[in-house]
């Protein structure tokens, strides 16, 4: 039997999906595999080295700081993102909030993040380095269009795998796994809209029409594969978690209390279905 884990992304609404992942340590869960997109990558991670509340202590000490987010670092030429990306990915995971490398390092599972290629379009599924102080791969799954630079990896051009792939539950099933656990980090009855920003994207990434493309019909493309995944779920392939409401949190939420009780949210919901989650995982 090889168990799954995806999480979605959703940025700093992805700290429900970590206090749900919070839920399953305490729970003793730990998964065989582990997939995730954007924020749910990079949250994630602090799951497989089983570091509890980390991304909480980091949501909290750091969503209101202007070295975190802002459109000063948007502005930085240096940057190029809305998050500081030197801040973010090397400063607080090698010095303030220290990641466990080692702890991940000895995690017997694979990792994998989700990027979107823009030559092509479609999602490719990257390992996540267990030593990288650079946080290259996490980077690049988080890379919001219009809000990060184009990332380079292997010679091929990425951002955000929530374009490609936003929910990988194929993915997993598709590595092996038997008993899949899906993180949602939008209600159930949730419908994304098209973009308003489609006429950015277009002339930004113009150079990139499968991109554009992708773009274009990528809300399409999520609400049907939503219908797809509960439709698995009904079938008993997949358990799903998402959160009764995202409590008003944005993706660029800076109010730390709540992005607390979001946290708490996905926390308690683990803690309450935790024998339904043993006991699907163990069938």
């Amino acid at each position: 039997m090889k168990t799954g884990l995806v999480l979605e992304g959703g940025a700093l609404r992805a700290i429900f999906s970590s206090g749900v992942c919070d839920g399953l340590l305490e729970g003793g869960i730990m998964t065989d595999y582990f997939i995730g997109v954007s924020a749910g990558a990079a949250y994630g991670v602090s799951y497989l080295s089983r570091q509890p509340r980390r991304n909480l202590e980091v949501v909290t000490r750091f969503a209101p700081d202007r070295r975190y987010m802002g459109m000063r670092n948007l502005a930085d030429k240096k940057n190029q993102s809305y998050f500081g990306l030197e801040f973010s990915y090397q400063t607080i995971p090698n010095e303030l909030v220290p990641f466990d490398y080692d702890a991940f390092q000895a995690y017997p599972g694979k990792a994998e993040a989700v990027v979107t290629n823009l030559n092509t379009g479609g999602a490719d599924y990257l390992e996540i380095p267990r030593q990288d102080r650079e946080s290259l791969v996490l980077q690049a799954t988080c890379a919001m269009p219009l809000m990060f630079p184009i990332y380079h990896i292997n010679g091929q051009p990425y951002l955000d795998g929530g374009v490609g792939d936003a929910i990988p539950w194929r993915r997993a099933l598709e590595q092996g796994c038997d008993r899949v656990l899906v993180v949602l980090t939008r209600p159930r009855e949730y419908r994304r809209r098209p973009d308003k920003l489609l006429p950015l994207v277009r002339k930004k990434y113009r150079e990139y029409p499968n991109f554009v493309a992708a773009m274009e019909q990528r809300a399409q493309v999520y609400n049907q594969d939503r219908e797809e995944l509960f439709r698995a779920e009904r079938e008993g392939r997949l358990l799903v978690i998402a959160p009764r409401s995202t409590l008003g949190v944005s993706r660029t939420e800076r109010n730390t209390e709540k992005l607390r009780l979001l946290w708490a949210a996905g926390y308690q919901d683990a803690v309450d279905r935790l024998e339904e989650i043993q006991d699907f995982f163990s069938r």
